[in-house]
């Protein structure tokens, strides 16, 4: 892509303001085709949906070497199934990025 992801301002506020909480059900068809992505909570959710919009190959390859990004495990489902889960997602065609709910400290 033309721009630099550190300075893309204007697509960083597109993706933050279009990610949401949605429940996990309401992926299932999504989720079927192949086309969700497992990001970990460790990560910025926003960032890696620039990151990828940008097709940022180096972060996205380290990312998935390290566990931290990759296609939504059958698995992973079945937990967020069963338990009715909530999970951020931010779409970034052809992919749905989706993040588990941080974990509450109180």
């Amino acid at each position: 892509m033309k721009t630099n992801p550190e300075k893309d301002t204007e697509l960083h506020d597109k993706i933050n303001r279009e990610t949401g909480r949605v429940k996990w059900s309401e992926l299932d068809r999504h989720f079927a085709s192949g086309s969700v992505i497992y990001v970990s909570e460790e990560l910025d959710l926003i960032e890696v949906a620039l990151r990828v919009a940008h097709d940022d190959k180096d972060s996205i390859t380290a990312w998935m070497a390290a566990g931290t990004v990759a296609k939504v495990s059958d698995l992973q489902a079945q937990t967020w199934t069963a338990a009715d889960a909530t999970v951020w997602a931010s779409v970034v065609s052809p992919f749905v990025l989706v993040q588990p709910e941080k974990k509450q400290l109180h």
